[in-house]
């Protein structure tokens, strides 16, 4: 009769779950582990103390197969396979999501005064290597540049009138036709907007914008654009047929 060899893996993947918590852990672990070694790496997983496990072992299916009772034995002495699940039961007493709450930890505060005078912190740092906003130079950059964008809107929104037709080019989106509704500063985004009331509901709303009315139009024709996407003109309304009779 010819011997047949069979080989086991050193390592098996298993879940982990546990008592205390509603999350679960892919953990690999060592079939030469003994349960009580174990125990202690599963400490950090499930926050639970080695000495206050019992553990369950289930197989593929989520079926209970039996009790992983003895510290000594090797983990590879037990039918752990890929894909079963290691049930962590606390007895320390701890309450159920005891270690999820994180309003429970206790959180370390420091006075602005306090922080500012530390020179191992993240601000010291910045500070040192003049970098972020301590870096004068940079940020005088960005401050022109951002002025720049802005007056440039506000040249481009100035050549545009409240009641004027237009139409909405955007990149990568077809032409919109409509009447220019609002040109100006808005609350919702930095920046000057135009407000556009379009022939069709194309839009996202009817010209309020988190709370605030800017200009009157049916639901899903209002829109705001940049005005560098508005250009003005004899752009009359288009016939859609719509009013046809059949």
């Amino acid at each position: 009769m010819s011997s047949v060899i069979v080989n086991t893996a050193p390592t098996v993947t298993v879940t982990i779950s546990s008592s205390l918590n509603s999350f679960t852990a892919e953990k690999r672990l060592d079939r030469g582990l003994t349960l009580a070694e174990m125990k202690c790496k599963l400490e950090l997983v499930v926050g639970s103390p080695a000495s206050c496990m019992d553990l369950q072992l289930y197989n593929t299916d989520n079926r209970f197969l039996l009790n992983l009772d003895q510290d000594d034995a090797l983990l590879g002495s037990y039918p752990v396979d890929n894909g079963c699940r290691i049930h962590v039961i606390d007895k320390s007493g701890a309450r159920i999501g005891e270690f999820e709450d994180l309003s429970r930890v206790e959180k370390y505060e420091i006075s602005q005064d306090a922080y500012e005078k530390r020179s191992d912190s993240v601000r010291s740092f910045l500070k040192k290597n003049r970098m972020g906003k301590f870096n004068e130079e940079e940020t005088a950059q960005k401050a022109a540049e951002q002025q720049r964008k802005l007056d440039e809107e506000k040249a481009a929104a100035e050549t545009i009138n409240v009641g004027e037709r237009c139409e909405v080019r955007s990149i990568g989106q077809p032409t919109k036709r409509g009447t220019v509704m609002y040109v100006g500063l808005t609350d919702f985004k930095p920046g000057y907007w135009i407000g556009v009331k379009y022939d069709e509901p194309l839009g996202k709303h009817d010209g309020s914008v988190e709370g605030k009315r800017y200009f009157t139009c049916p639901l899903k024709y209002g829109a705001f654009m940049k005005p560098q996407f508005v250009v003005v003109g004899d752009f009359p309304e288009e016939d859609y047929g719509l009013d046809d009779e059949m």
